[in-house]
């Protein structure tokens, strides 16, 4: 039987492929530090539970396509909080940020219509574009310039008479990188001259470390009819097992296509909506504590990192992600080994390849992204780990 291009077309997850190794790994008595994936190990704040314990409906049933209406207010309310103009028409509640993602995709392109992006890039856009058969065309930005945003020329060679919108995420993953307002608005101002979309994942809001303060699109007023928001409460409150995320928007129309997209999956989980409310009311001091941990952890990671001979980074200005320049020729296959044959005290250490974060064949061969959502004193053993392993590598370039 045939299976759909588009089907076959889809990447398997670097984040996630390797799982089958960890799993002998830990099967075989192995412990493992996972720097792989963006799951945080910080409690969940029990207010979420609260929250779900306190539903008392007899039946848990279909919810708004739209989302909840108090939680689409809540939501409104936290971005009002910030200072921006966000009301509950402009909130569409979604399965996750990535259902956002795939809305936001699904509602400006057509099949074979393009975005640009900038490489490199949240892993999963590959998997979206993919599903929403959408080409994505890449902008190359560089270590040695902290990843920051390439000439307006680079932008605007990429743009073709395909071309939708921009889409760009800050704090980036998996960068770390936090653009600056000068960037938004060079972003802004090619968007509304060129009639583009700009979509912006700012699911990292809330972790920046102070070198850059964040800007929002959301703030960029004078494109209100081009901006599309993703956001998500995943990484914020660390509940990336509920799966509420949001995509923002003022244009109305764009706003009525995101409810027909949710009307055609019917509503995001109900439940964990409820549970959801208990969250978004949360203010400075519960981000500050938050904030301050992970602060902690990148100044732990970039410490490691520089101990280690041959690797390449920059200190990331915002999220938990730093991408890391290795001295091996194949990132995968220095991942699997990782996990296959390599023990320090009967620890390893699992990664995601580089080349997954980038639409370009070829590009990240050498780079691995590096999650530190673990506690300090695991990080010192992770960083540890990989120091002794990138030693003993039989394929070590230099």
């Amino acid at each position: 039987m045939n299976i759909s291009a588009r089907g076959l077309s889809v990447p398997p997850s670097p984040i996630r492929k390797l799982v089958p190794y960890a799993e002998r790994a830990k099967a075989s008595g192995v412990t493992i530090h996972h720097l792989n994936i963006g799951q945080p190990d910080v409690e969940t704040p029990r207010s979420f539970f609260t929250a779900v314990g306190e539903f008392s409906d007899k039946v848990l049933a279909y919810g708004h396509s739209a989302g909840l209406a108090p939680l689409r207010t809540a939501m409104a309310e936290y971005y009002q909080r910030l200072g921006y103009d966000v009301q509950p028409a402009h909130v569409t509640v979604t399965t996750g940020g990535s259902e956002a993602i795939l809305f936001a995709m699904s509602a400006i392109c057509d099949a074979g219509d393009e975005l640009i992006c900038f490489e490199p890039f949240y892993t999963n856009y590959n998997g979206y574009a993919a599903q929403a058969c959408v080409t994505l065309r890449p902008v190359l930005c560089h270590l040695a310039d902290g990843y920051h945003l390439p000439p307006r020329a680079d932008i605007e060679a990429a743009i073709t008479p395909r071309t939708r919108g921009i889409l760009v995420c800050s704090p980036n993953n998996p960068t770390g990188t936090v653009y600056r307002a000068d960037e938004m608005r060079l972003l802004a101002d090619i968007a509304k001259e060129r009639n583009l979309y700009l979509v912006a994942d700012e699911v990292y809001r809330e972790f920046v470390y102070g070198e850059v303060p964040h800007t929002s699109v959301l703030g960029l007023r004078d494109i209100d009819d081009r901006v599309i928001l993703l956001d998500s409460l995943s990484k914020r409150y660390s509940v990336c097992g509920a799966r509420i995320g949001s995509v923002v928007t003022r244009n109305e129309e764009l706003g009525r296509v995101f409810l027909h997209l949710g009307q055609a999956r019917l509503c995001s989980p109900s439940l964990e909506q409820y549970g959801a409310l208990g969250l978004v009311s949360l203010g400075a001091d519960y981000f500050r504590v938050v904030q301050a941990e992970y602060h902690r952890r990148r100044d732990a990671v970039m410490a490691g990192l520089r101990d280690i001979p041959g690797v390449e980074a920059h200190t990331p200005e915002g999220a938990f992600y730093v991408m890391a320049k290795v001295p091996v020729r194949d990132a995968g296959a220095f991942a699997t080994w990782l996990l296959t044959d390599f023990r320090l005290d009967g620890e390893t250490v699992m990664v995601a390849p580089g080349d997954g974060f980038y639409a370009t064949a070829g590009r990240g061969k050498d780079e691995i992204r590096i999650a530190y959502v673990l506690e300090v004193e695991r990080l010192h053993r992770a960083t540890r780990c990989l120091q002794a392993a990138l030693a003993a590598y039989p394929g070590r370039t230099r």
